[in-house]
């Protein structure tokens, strides 16, 4: 986006977001404000949302997964907690048999995604290339090479044992390590830049596939018993199977539900779909913008995404934006 569009996204951050709406009942609100990209984008719209909209006294505090389970067990705070991925679901279970917390929403619609990906010119060109007996039949496309996760990642037993699985080294593609994170990113940034080919692995959502759009390689049904297989280097039986698809939840304390109910209900509708914050990611990249000129980017420019989150009450106290 043009500097004029981060400008407007900053003049927006500047003036309405320090409004102090005298218009609600709401009160005191702490969010998270964790330590990654997404979540930030979740809690600087929500907190927006509900200042503006309803009238609440929000206070973002910094957090991480373990350190807002941690505080929600000890304190019964934070009264919402942005983004909690599935690995962390059954200590949230145990919050919640206790009283501490609630699954209240799912906040990214389609999940934390893992897999395999490949371009979208390449499956344009070629829609085989959307299934991995598509690839296994094209393999000459893809230049010999899978990128998967450097060393110290799970996903990297995972990609070898689904490759073994797979039959791909006999089909002409070698497993290829590209060192580090930050190494596999450049792989597919810099294959997208030239519309040459790039099979591996990735994960939504993303700035970089917000940026470069991809195709996850449909595996077939999920494998409860051979993923937990694949997940050990010296998996005996590994077995081809896409990655679970990782439910993405918001959150909340009883206590808040109870004491601010509208503020609750607008937490339930609070939504993003992996394209949608894919953009947003990509776009706060691209910019080195804050979370909070992101939120305002988004504010500005899907109105209709975020106008079906609000009540009457809501949508009146914010008709400014939704002209």
């Amino acid at each position: 986006m043009n500097k004029f569009t981060l400008a407007a996204a900053g003049a927006m951050t500047a003036t309405i977001l320090s409004v102090n709406a005298a218009h609600a009942e709401c009160g005191d609100v702490t969010i998270t404000d964790m330590d990654w990209a997404s979540s930030q984008v979740v809690t600087a719209v929500s907190k927006f949302l509900m200042e503006q909209g309803l009238g609440c006294n929000v206070t973002a505090v910094p957090s991480a997964t373990n350190t807002a389970m941690v505080s929600l067990a000890e304190n019964g705070t934070p009264d919402i907690v942005t983004e909690i991925w599935g690995n962390s679901v059954p200590a949230v279970e145990k919050l919640q048999d206790e009283g501490k917390a609630l699954f209240h929403s799912i906040v990214l619609t389609d999940g934390g995604q893992q897999g395999w990906w490949v371009p979208q010119y390449m499956v344009d060109e070629n829609p085989e290339l959307a299934t991995l007996d598509g690839i296994l039949a094209n393999a000459d496309l893809f230049d010999g090479r899978l990128f998967t996760c450097p060393d110290g990642w799970v996903c990297k037993n995972i990609n070898a044992n689904i490759a073994k699985a797979a039959g791909l080294e006999e089909a002409g593609i070698d497993v290829f390590d590209p060192g580090s994170g930050e190494a596999l990113s450049s792989s597919l940034a810099a294959a997208y830049a030239e519309e040459e080919p790039w099979l591996g692995y990735y994960w939504a959502p993303t700035a970089l596939l917000g940026k470069n759009p991809m195709v996850m390689v449909d595996m077939g049904s999920f494998d409860k018993a051979g993923h937990e297989c694949n997940i050990e280097e010296d998996c005996a039986n590994p077995v081809v199977s896409p990655y679970p698809r990782d439910e993405v939840w918001t959150i909340i304390t009883p206590a808040f539900k109870e004491r601010e109910p509208a503020a609750a209900e607008l937490m339930g509708n609070v939504a993003f779909t992996n394209p949608q914050m894919g953009q947003l990611l990509a776009w706060r990249e691209e910019n080195n913008a804050s979370a909070d000129e992101t939120a305002a980017y988004f504010l500005l420019n899907y109105q209709d995404v975020w106008a079906e989150w609000l009540s009457d009450e809501a949508k009146a106290n914010l008709s400014e934006l939704l002209k």
